[in-house]
Parts: C-alpha cells; sequence; structure tokens
C-alpha cells in the first residue's frame, strides 16, 4: 500500500483535488479523511460527490484531535487496519487544514515496512489567500509548504501570469526543494497525476517544523434555518465579522424546503444544493475568537434574528452591535 498524503491550509481544495486525482488516475484508493474537531463535514461530502461520479472511494473519517499529535497512536493503528483488512493499492490521507505535515510524516514513517510505503506528499496551496494564511498562521502554513514535494495552486482561475509568477517566488523562497505548479492544477496532463502515484518520499524527511498556535473550532450538529434568504443573511454575518473571526466555515442543512451546502473560506461564501437528505445535517466553524453562544443560537433553536420575517424573535436585543449595510435590516 502506497500513502500520499495531501495536505493544506483549511479551505485550500483538497477535498476537491482527490476527487480530480481519483478521477484522472482512476486507481484504487482508500481516503482518510482527519476532521478539525469531532463534526466530519468533508467526509460525506466527498462519499456523495465519488458515488455521482462513479469512482469507488473507500472513505475513513477520524475527528476528535489532529493526526499530527494528540490521536497519533489511533492514525497509526488505524493505517495498519487499512493495510491489513483492505489493502488498497493506494491510501490518500487528507489531514486537517491545521496539521503540522512534517509531524504526520515522521508518524507515518514508523510503521514503513515492505508493504507500506510512503509517496512524496502534495500541498494544495489556495493562491488568493496564502499570503494572508501564511501572515496569520505562519508555523502551519510554512510546514506545510517546506515539508511537500509538490506545491499545486488552486483557486488561481483569473489570475494573470505575473501574479503567478509572484506566488511561486513567494513559496519557492520558503520551499527551495519542492516542485511547484504555476498553473492549476485541473491543467496538467494525466502524466502529473500518475507521477503524484508513483514517486516515493527519498531521503529522512524534513526536519519537524515547530507548532503555532492552531485556531478555534466549533462543530454542530441538527442545524437548521427557517429558508434560503436566512442562510444568505445568516452567512452575511459570519463573513462580516459578527461571530468572530471565521477563516473557514462549512456545513449543509435544510433551509425551508431546500437541502443547502455552504462554504466559508477568508471572507468569501458559496451555497450550493446538497443531493442527501438522509444525513443529520452539520456545520462547522473554525476561526479565532468565535462567539459560540450566538452561532448555537443561530443554527439550533429556531433564532429568526435578520430583517422582519414576520416571525417571533428569541433574544431580541442580545446582540445590538452589528455591522450594517446600506438598505438591510437586521433585527437584534
Amino acid at each position: 500500500m502506497k500513502i500520499l498524503i495531501i495536505s493544506g491550509f483549511l479551505g485550500a481544495g483538497k477535498t476537491t483535488f482527490i476527487q480530480e486525482l481519483a478521477k484522472r488516475t482512476g486507481k484504487d484508493f482508500a481516503v482518510m479523511e482527519n476532521e478539525y474537531g469531532a463534526i466530519d463535514v468533508d467526509g460525506s461530502l466527498l462519499k456523495q460527490e465519488a458515488q455521482e461520479a462513479g469512482a469507488d472511494l473507500k472513505i475513513w473519517e477520524m475527528t476528535e484531535g489532529c493526526i499530527c499529535c494528540s490521536v497519533k497512536a489511533d492514525f497509526a493503528s488505524s493505517v495498519l487496519t487499512i493495510a491489513n483488512a483492505v489493502d488498497p493499492e493506494y491510501l490518500v490521507v487528507e489531514p486537517t487544514g491545521v496539521g503540522m505535515l512534517s509531524r504526520i510524516l515522521e508518524n507515518l514513517r514508523k510503521i514503513q515496512y515492505d508493504r507500506i510505503s510512503l509517496l512524496q506528499p502534495v500541498t494544495v496551496a489556495d493562491a488568493k489567500h496564502l499570503p494572508r494564511m501564511l501572515q496569520d498562521y505562519p508555523e502551519i502554513c510554512r510546514d506545510q509548504l517546506t515539508a511537500a514535494g509538490t506545491v499545486v495552486l488552486s483557486k488561481c482561475e483569473g489570475l494573470d501570469q505575473e501574479t503567478l509568477s509572484r506566488l511561486s517566488s513567494m513559496i519557492r523562497e520558503i520551499a527551495p526543494g519542492a516542485n511547484i505548479l504555476q498553473s492549476h492544477y485541473r491543467e496538467q496532463p494525466d502524466s502529473f497525476w500518475e507521477e503524484l502515484l508513483q514517486t516515493p518520499l527519498s531521503g529522512s524527511g524534513p526536519e519537524k517544523g515547530e507548532e503555532g498556535p492552531a485556531p478555534e473550532h466549533l462543530g454542530l450538529t441538527g442545524v437548521r434555518l427557517a429558508g434560503e434568504r436566512e442562510l444568505v443573511l445568516f452567512l452575511t454575518g459570519v463573513v462580516s465579522g459578527v461571530f468572530g473571526k471565521i477563516v473557514r466555515a462549512k456545513g449543509y442543512l435544510p433551509a425551508g424546503n431546500s437541502r443547502l451546502r455552504f462554504d466559508v473560506v477568508e471572507g468569501q461564501y458559496t451555497i450550493t444544493e446538497h443531493a442527501s437528505m438522509e444525513e443529520a445535517s452539520r456545520a462547522v466553524f473554525i476561526g479565532e475568537g468565535l462567539r459560540r453562544d450566538w452561532l448555537r443560537e443561530a443554527l439550533l433553536q429556531d433564532f429568526y434574528a435578520f430583517g422582519d420575517l414576520g416571525r417571533p424573535r428569541k433574544n431580541q436585543g442580545k446582540m445590538k452591535a452589528m455591522p450594517r449595510k446600506a438598505g438591510e435590516r437586521l433585527a437584534f
């Protein structure tokens, strides 16, 4: 079994990269997800989207801790279990976005033997937000870059070549030995994807990085909102800083008669349909200074906080310091 780690900071697009890897290579994959906190979101989405694409991905999920530190013993045991019980050709490991790649490699090296080998790891870098992430979380981001064999750019559609070259130079200063792509990974030929699955990890590995402070997280299940408008207004509050400095949020929930998925990365949000109506709704918020009670009230207690919706508002007047946009009615 060959192990490929797909690293990258929160919201960089690791799950999407894994989907493309499976699509372009058609190999026999098992995927291990390490969600930050107790609530898993990406594992369920990866399963659903793999099924829709006709891919046969076997997903394992690990929560409650980071595999680079607090649950490393369980992580190593799980890898050995997968190797012995399932024996896939490849195991793709997607660590939490705040994981230290050098420490994960150190943990995996301890269980290498003739049937388990490590491939050069990949770090997915968000081209639009990488400079900001390096400023806010330098220890984590620099470690993920320096320990990578290949750094691929995501979310670089529409960026000019000068910007891409500048980003590549920034990455090369941090990780001079990495293979850095200056175009979106979807533009790469099939040979690039095949090479990722054939390039072994060489040498003794990178020096173990110093672990920096990790952001806070909050995971919620059973979340709901009254409708699509409420979700839009709630996410507007999220990106405006109403609920704290949230660098990453994601989840899926019923909103009126719809089942919707949302993603928040660095001040921008997206909303898409989520087909499965059977899974329990859930949401994860990661950042600093999280206003946990406000998030719980907004998503768990039929809390109609935004606008004149013609419904009772709970705890009205509790949150009065709210930024307003022109023409926007907020009822706190």
